[in-house]
């Protein structure tokens, strides 16, 4: 027997997305190294729970980075977490804190211009 349910109660609410800022600042990292031949592929993916940008260094491969954002205040070591393969690197309370931490861990110049 089939179940009638409203379209409201299924629509998306409360999902997780990254600004245009935010989108700004992962995609410059990411020309960046696709530059420089490291990475090659990228994907973004947006959930009820969170927001991640993973970047690949083969398309069939696993997320070699992601960064996740979370529901502000939902997490108590910050609304971002830079992630390699399965374990956290950094967490944060601003983009630009987890990037930093990548960029070192990238070896890149200390620069980001006008966006940090």
């Amino acid at each position: 027997m089939a179940t009638v349910s409203r379209l409201t109660d299924h629509r998306k609410r409360g999902r997780i997305f990254f600004s245009r800022r935010e989108l700004d600042q992962l995609l410059q990292l990411y020309s960046r190294q696709v530059a420089r031949g490291e990475w090659r592929d990228y994907a973004i993916d947006h959930g009820d729970e969170l927001a991640a940008f993973s970047v690949f260094r083969h398309s069939a491969d696993s997320p070699l980075y992601t960064i996740v954002k979370t529901a502000p205040g939902s997490s108590r070591n910050g609304d971002y977490a830079l992630l390699h393969r399965r374990s956290r690197l950094a967490s944060g309370h601003a983009l630009v804190d987890v990037l930093a931490r990548l960029q070192r861990k990238l070896g890149l110049a200390a620069s980001w211009g006008a966006y940090f």
